[in-house]
């Protein structure tokens, strides 16, 4: 679900209060576009899932990003509506859930994080 080699190095490589940051705007910008998602236009469909995926994995949420990239496949195929929304939203909440157990953070204002 998580690549925690992944979510380790960006902490690594940023700092703690970057990381929080990132994480934040990772959060913010994800969620966003999650509830945009439709399956009535087969292109923006495309283009929100491809921008999902690279945010997913970028952060380590692999198992998200592997769904996007699945559904970005079916847009372009011009079968945007056998993407399976549901799943996608449901992979994202676990994700999340599993980050925040993992890093020990709690949700801040709804979706922001902090140091429990």
């Amino acid at each position: 679900m998580l690549d925690w080699d992944r979510i380790n190095e960006l902490r690594d490589e940023v700092g703690d209060d970057e990381f929080q940051l990132i994480l934040e705007l990772f959060l913010d910008e994800v969620e966003g576009v999650l509830m945009r998602l439709s399956r009535q236009d087969a292109l923006r469909l495309e283009t929100n899932l491809h921008f999902l995926k690279g945010c997913a994995w970028n952060l380590g949420f692999s198992r998200f990003g592997n769904l996007c990239d699945e559904g970005e496949r079916l847009a372009v195929d011009g079968r945007p509506r056998e993407v399976c929304l549901e799943e996608l939203m449901s992979s994202y909440s676990e994700s999340k859930q599993a980050l925040i157990r993992g890093l020990g953070v709690e949700p801040q204002s709804g979706r922001h994080m902090r140091r429990a």
